[in-house]
């Protein structure tokens, strides 16, 4: 397996240059990029440190970039060109597991790599910056964790970040620091289309699924990245339903079924209705504001989250007894409700049969909402349907539980409402595991049974994919834009008789003298420096374009127009690993959940009809071993079916 040398990257000269983090990337820093994703590529290397301690045919190049002057803080950027010569494994496995497989394999493909502590440690002394790993395709470092960023970009634009890894993993950065700096690198470099394999956790919460449910998009979404392909058959439909099947579970309704099994749930469910200003009727009101309380929750202090009553200041034309007898008289009014929601104007109503001053009652329905009267909850909420303001009590003493009875003082209650970060986090893991991941037989019962199925459908979304602008900038040159894509005659279609989608469009910018000659030879050029089964193409001939090589090109077609050109190359077909990312696939893939291409996950294949499924769907736990034999169901069926001997 080839390595990488990079022990001289820590030997850097007095003087290099020193780039800021926060703005690399943006607009006109370090480069100005004009261009296509390979054209400004090489503008943003020229910036660089050439490593000049490499070999097995691969360059690098590295960036010292500046967190902070004071106390002098710097990460290094490390960008490798890989061209295909030099590449042990030429097929792209993300490409294949993404849905791209059908994209024309590169001639290149550059990788972007923040090292961790472990990792740049690894580059400075024992160089062990090994190949392409065998299962995913890519760069790895042998016995380490893993690097802050590994992005890898095609020549075509298209690329995947292939890990984020924070604090938590010994990083010098947090993770979104370093999610806005890959964003600014594609968006500078005008990527086409990232993929992310989304496996992400905080504190052992999987954040494709609690962000899904807070937000209805991956933690990656903040950043455009949004459902790209589901594993075992789940479509971007499935996914969609599954997050509002468990965003819409009432919480009521949660409190009710497990009320008489945990006491802790609606316990925490109280305590952060007393945080939130509107009601959280649902367990995507609830995480949606748990998580957004813990963005603006410091470390180590804490939230007072007790509303013992109206706070009255001391301008105010009524008597603090006075609004507490009003609060006492709306609390009654709404106890005789049953605890049911009541509206304003009925509440208001009530109440006038003992308080004549309407200014007094409308100021305290106007400052009762979440707020503890007695032994009362006032929560306060707009109905959805009615647009009317809505008001409901809940019982305090039923869900604190005390030996001294019902009523607590304020001070009691006081301390019951104090929270900190950490119980924050704490609450956030209990309901992750009780509710959304790992429920017990009680909670998966009836309505409750598609927590389960909707979460499984959730976590099995993990290739996310943004489409950034690849093209290059109208303002930035003079000319005419063209839009242009290459067919072969001699691969029409592949090995298996499939037919292969076009390489996507490239934008050429010709001259307004520019011959169909000229077009001819440009598109030649561009399309053998990307792809690397195209590298001996020939242009024959304008499929959608009827016109003589002397021909002016501006004469003929408008700008913005998209060309299709026709032509051979005699080396296609010479290699027989084939020219697409997807490689030989002689494999059928038919599983239970639907699947019918190789998605990544791991699967077993029939000794008898040699069809592929997953060995989850075939009840196979993943941590068992593939048993040396297995049949599917069908040919399980057909063996038994078979006539006995005689």
């Amino acid at each position: 397996m080839s390595q990488l040398d990079l022990t001289g990257c820590k030997k850097r000269k007095r003087g290099d240059r020193v780039f800021r983090f926060k703005t690399f990337g943006e607009k006109g820093y370090p480069a100005e990029f004009k261009g296509s994703f390979r054209e400004n590529v090489v503008a943003l290397l020229e910036f660089g440190h050439f490593e000049s301690n490499m070999s097995c045919g691969m360059l690098c190049w590295s960036f010292q970039l500046e967190l902070h002057r004071h106390p002098p803080a710097h990460i290094l950027l490390f960008v490798v060109e890989e061209p295909i010569e030099a590449s042990t494994h030429r097929h792209c496995n993300h490409c294949k597991y993404v849905g791209w497989g059908h994209h024309m394999i590169c001639s290149r493909k550059y990788h972007f790599v923040v090292p961790s502590r472990e990792t740049e440690a690894v580059f400075g002394h024992d160089s062990n910056y090994e190949g392409p790993d065998s299962r995913k395709g890519e760069w790895s470092i042998v016995g380490v964790e893993g690097h802050a960023m590994h992005g890898v970009i095609h020549s075509n634009g298209f690329g995947h970040l292939l890990c984020v890894n924070g604090l938590e993993m010994g990083s010098d950065l947090a993770g979104r620091h370093i999610m806005d700096f890959w964003d600014r690198l594609c968006t500078s470099l005008r990527a086409r289309k990232v993929s992310i394999y989304d496996i992400s956790q905080k504190k052992g919460m999987d954040l494709r699924l609690l962000h899904g449910v807070a937000y209805s998009k991956p933690w990656f979404g903040r950043w455009g990245y949004g459902f790209g392909r589901g594993s075992f058959g789940v479509t971007q439909p499935m996914y969609q339903k599954a997050i509002d099947a468990i965003q819409g579970m009432p919480l009521c309704l949660l409190t009710h079924h497990l009320g008489s099994s945990n006491h802790d749930i609606p316990l925490i469910f109280s305590r952060y209705q007393t945080l939130s200003d509107h009601s959280l009727v649902t367990v995507g009101n609830l995480f949606h504001f748990m998580l957004e309380l813990k963005s603006r929750l410091p470390k180590e202090t804490r939230l007072d989250s007790y509303n013992p009553g109206i706070s009255v200041e001391t301008t105010c034309r009524w008597s603090p007894k006075r609004v507490e007898m009003a609060a006492r008289v709306i609390v009654e009014a709404l106890r005789r409700a049953e605890f049911r929601w009541v509206s304003r104007q009925e509440v208001r109503d009530a109440a006038r049969a003992y308080i004549g001053d309407t200014g007094l009652l409308d100021f305290v329905l106007k400052s009762l909402g979440n707020h503890i009267v007695g032994n009362y909850l006032v929560r306060r909420s707009l109905n959805p349907v009615t647009k009317v303001l809505e008001y409901c009590l809940e019982d305090i003493s039923t869900v604190f539980p005390s030996d001294e009875g019902l009523v607590m003082n304020d001070s009691k209650l006081k301390a019951r409402y104090k929270i900190t970060r950490i119980q924050l986090m704490k609450d956030m893991f209990y309901l992750y595991k009780n509710i959304l991941k790992d429920q017990k037989q009680t909670v998966a019962t009836g309505i409750f049974s598609t927590i389960p199925v909707a979460a499984r459908v959730i976590l099995d979304t993990k290739y996310l994919i943004k489409e950034y602008c690849g093209e290059q900038p109208s303002e930035v040159k003079v000319g005419l834009k063209l839009y242009c894509t290459v067919v072969s005659r001699n691969n029409d279609e592949d090995d298996d008789g499939i037919e292969k989608a076009l390489p996507p469009f490239e934008c050429i910018i010709f001259k307004d003298n520019s011959t169909v000659n000229e077009l001819k030879l440009e598109v030649e050029r561009n399309f053998r420096e990307i792809y690397w089964g195209l590298r001996s193409f020939c242009v024959e001939s304008i499929v959608n374009l009827n016109a003589k090589g002397s021909d002016l090109v501006f004469a003929l077609v408008e700008a913005g127009s998209e060309l299709l050109f026709e032509g051979n190359d005699s080396k296609i077909g010479i290699n027989n690993e084939g020219i697409y990312e997807s490689g030989h696939n002689n494999c059928t893939v038919d599983c239970p959940c639907g699947a019918k291409d190789d998605d990544g996950e791991r699967m077993i294949s029939c000794d008898i009809c040699e069809v592929w499924q997953h060995t989850r769907c075939a009840q196979i736990p993943n941590n068992e071993e593939i048993p040396p034999i297995f049949l599917c169901n069908q040919c399980e069926q057909e063996i038994i079916l078979f006539p006995s001997l005689p």
